[in-house]
């Protein structure tokens, strides 16, 4: 039959210029091994339809036949990632495949909040099972790299508000609070007043009754609210795992409102995924593409240069950027690690899809960030034209704090 001698060709191509620990099995008991190591991989093939995604094994497509039930993998799951990694860099070729194109996504208060709900509105039972004890979504901070996943995310909240100098009696603006750790802890340790803005309505509920229950009411207020509808003035703002929302073509938009709210000796901490292509295109082999259909709709990676260019166009001046690239793939890691460990209660939570979207995506997102196809770069910047005598000498104030 014609599709035999496509995948009989197909394997054989793969086996000439990698060795996967692979087995895939088809619907009619027929095997085949990609190298003579165990495989630590098993593909199944339910059905021959199948094998259109699998002869052209984009991280779109192998991702997409894998949520959606028409091919079934057995294995640790970031040896199946690693496998689907190597499957698309051998099998790829051509400009048009391995292009990281750029998509053009309009971005409305109402599309955007549909999008955050999405991802966000999950349930945050979801959530609690592979996050940290605090439920703080975004990259750790591992000092030493030896820190246990709570502990880094405690790190990493007080590296952010010690890089912003946040002081008792300030206030402080988190756009983007998830389930409120930030301004939790920014009230406590450092006694500032918190507002935090989030279009999660889970977030909203939860991060509330933190509040309530930490009795820090009158010190943090919890908003359901878009970050364009905030007003008022701010000494410290911050935005950590928010501006991935915010589109490539809303950027001057976003920093020059943050401007606006912000004092005018005031400093802004901006935490956030980039792109590593230099035109802001999506990761490659269609990792990307993935990612938008069914993890973060109308989420955009910019390029660490456009974030500063945009800053600037914002009225906001960069004084700090720091790369945590690798501490990002270290925290997707152990997600992935506390996914897989509790596997058989998240399913009781969710359905099948949402499992298996969840389970490659968090796996895929540590291999995407080890492999430098994104990245996370945590920039420090202020209201431009301040006086240059106003900031710090040197960075020895962010560490002699800790």
């Amino acid at each position: 039959m014609f599709w035999e001698k496509k995948l009989d060709a197909w394997v054989e191509q793969i086996r000439t210029v990698s060795a996967l620990p692979l087995r895939l099995v088809l619907w009619n008991g027929q095997q085949y091994d990609f190298s003579t190591q165990t495989p630590e991989v098993t593909l199944k093939v339910p059905q021959a339809s199948a094998l259109t995604s699998l002869l052209n094994p984009s991280l779109a497509n192998l991702g997409e036949a894998y949520v959606e039930g028409k091919i079934d993998v057995d294995g640790p799951v970031k040896s199946i990632i690693k496998v689907a990694g190597s499957l698309a860099a051998n099998s790829l070729s051509g400009d048009s495949t391995l292009s990281r194109f750029v998509r053009s996504v309009k971005h409305t208060k109402k599309k955007d909040a549909e999008a955050i709900r999405y991802h966000y509105d999950v349930s945050n039972d979801f959530y609690k099972l592979w996050l940290d004890e605090n439920m703080v979504y975004s990259c750790a901070y591992f000092e030493n790299g030896d820190e246990d996943l709570a502990s880094a995310q405690i790190k990493k909240i007080d590296h952010i508000l010690t890089k912003i100098k946040l002081q008792p009696g300030q206030t402080l603006l988190d756009i983007g609070c998830g389930w409120g750790a930030l301004v939790l802890r920014a009230a406590q340790k450092f006694g500032a007043k918190c507002v935090g803005v989030t279009l999660s309505e889970n977030q909203y509920a939860l991060a509330k009754e933190r509040v309530e229950r930490a009795g820090l009411s009158d010190r943090i207020e919890i908003r359901l609210q878009d970050y364009r509808d905030v007003t008022g003035t701010f000494d410290r703002i911050t935005s950590v795992g928010m501006f991935e929302h915010v589109g490539l073509k809303n950027l001057p938009l976003y920093f020059s409102h943050i401007n606006k709210l912000l004092a005018d000796d005031g400093l802004v901490m901006n935490h956030g995924i980039t792109s590593t292509d230099v035109e802001n295109g999506e990761s490659p082999y269609g990792g990307g593409e993935f990612i938008d259909k069914y993890v973060f709709p109308a989420g955009e990676l910019p390029h660490i240069g456009l974030v500063l260019r945009t800053m600037q166009e914002g009225g906001l001046e960069a004084f700090d950027v720091e790369n945590l690239r690798r501490h990002y793939a270290k925290t997707c890691g152990v997600w992935a690690d506390n996914f897989e460990a509790r596997s058989d209660q998240i399913k009781k939570l969710t359905d099948e899809k949402r499992y298996r979207i969840w389970r490659v995506y968090l796996a895929g997102s540590a291999y995407a960030f080890e492999r430098d196809w994104i990245s996370l770069y945590q920039v420090v910047c202020g209201k431009s034209n301040r006086s240059a005598q106003s900031l710090p000498w040197s960075r020895r104030y962010i560490y002699d704090a800790a």
